[in-house]
């Protein structure tokens, strides 16, 4: 079972930044800054770490999540949604005035 799913908003921006860059992967680290957003970059210029943990693919994009986040996270489901805003300063939704935003179910173990 993918353990994130995404809002109509959230893959409709997704589908917007795909058509401007092409493939994306999302990465969920719960640094202080942007701890709520995901951040958004092109696949293949984001290092993914041996210890990060792919959660699932929203808009057919895989999304991580650090693995200090995934311990503390794993009997949640990550919704990824869009607010008003900017994104992180290296995320691809910065500067389209709506960012990503991770909101949250508990699973059902």
């Amino acid at each position: 079972m993918d353990q994130v799913t995404a809002t109509s908003a959230a893959l409709a921006l997704l589908a917007e930044i795909v058509a401007d860059h092409g493939p994306v992967l999302f990465h969920q680290s719960g640094g202080c800054c942007d701890g709520s957003s995901p951040m958004c970059y092109p696949q293949g210029e984001f290092r993914i770490g041996d210890n990060d943990v792919q959660l699932g693919e929203i808009g057919g994009m895989p999304f991580y999540i650090s693995a200090s986040q995934y311990q503390a996270w794993k009997h949640t489901r990550l919704v990824i949604d869009v607010v008003p805003g900017r994104g992180g300063m290296f995320s691809l939704d910065n500067g389209r005035e709506r960012r990503f935003l991770v909101r949250s179910d508990i699973c059902a173990s």
